[in-house]
């Protein structure tokens, strides 16, 4: 319990401004949080997830939003080491968590186009089905401010569109459910500081996809992100701004200077206003 409230304590004075000011001021800037909200947070056993975890109790404590916690872990088939770890870390870390199994490992494996894509999508189905179990009107993810700027950066340069993971989302499957994400502004590097300084050890990729590839060559098993994220650290190394700027490009568009755009699902073309 003592190494439990030293880990507390960090995110409250080392990481004051790196990870607690930048997680209030999420919270605060896109309103993700409401009195009478009870909220699941959804943990897959990571760095994230688990930080996320700590800082939303610690505003629990500490802030003035009267809502409520759900700290829920899905299982889509972990083996029994990645298991055992995240039940280990949250008795560690004091985190009452909800552990229900699925399995979608096993169906994901039978797939063989598109095993990622579909693995999101089911994953994000049994979470809301148990927060709504739960009697949760919203779900907590985990996602960083790198996640964020490397989905932009991702969407020009694989999928040719402009778009960005937003702060919080409705559901259009499940009516009455929003999606937060409370980490929105916090860099993955000071995640990764506040868990090495608390010699903290999570799991990393559970996939077993990944698994299942480990005759592949280490280039030919590298994602998108993570060459994506190669792609935004060579950049910084000649302009230091250019992760920021790449997050302020979402919040700066001229529509005066697109092609089009869509919008509730219609595509608007500049020739329709010219």
């Amino acid at each position: 319990m003592e190494k439990c409230k030293e880990i507390e304590r960090t995110i409250i004075t080392t990481y004051r401004k790196t990870i607690w000011a930048r997680f209030v001021k999420a919270i605060i800037e896109y309103e993700m949080i409401q009195d009478g909200d009870k909220i699941a947070v959804c943990i897959s056993g990571g760095k994230d997830s688990m930080l996320l975890a700590k800082c939303l109790e610690e505003l629990k404590k500490h802030g003035k939003n009267n809502f409520e916690l759900e700290f829920i872990v899905m299982n889509p088939g972990y083996n029994e080491e990645n298991k055992q770890k995240i039940i280990q870390n949250s008795k560690l870390l004091n985190i009452p968590i909800t552990m229900f199994e699925t399995d979608i490992f096993a169906r994901v494996e039978k797939m063989k186009d598109h095993e990622c894509y579909l693995c999101a999508r089911m994953r994000r189905g049994y979470l809301y089905n148990k927060a709504q179990e739960l009697g949760c009107n919203k779900i907590a993810l985990g996602h960083h401010f790198d996640d964020v700027i490397e989905t932009v950066l991702m969407g020009i340069i694989y999928a040719g569109k402009m778009q960005t993971m937003m702060p919080k989302l409705k559901s259009t499957s499940h009516p009455g459910m929003e999606l937060i994400r409370p980490l929105y502004l916090v860099r993955e590097e000071d995640i990764i500081s506040w868990k090495e300084k608390n010699d903290l050890e999570f799991i990393k990729c559970a996939c077993k996809i990944t698994q299942r590839q480990t005759t592949l060559k280490p280039d030919e098993l590298q994602s998108k992100r993570e060459e994506t994220k190669k792609l935004i650290k060579q950049l910084k190394t000649k302009y230091e701004t250019a992760d920021i700027n790449i997050f302020n490009s979402t919040k700066n568009i001229n529509l005066d200077t697109i092609l089009s755009y869509k919008k509730d699902g219609k595509i608007v073309h500049f020739l329709d206003e010219y």
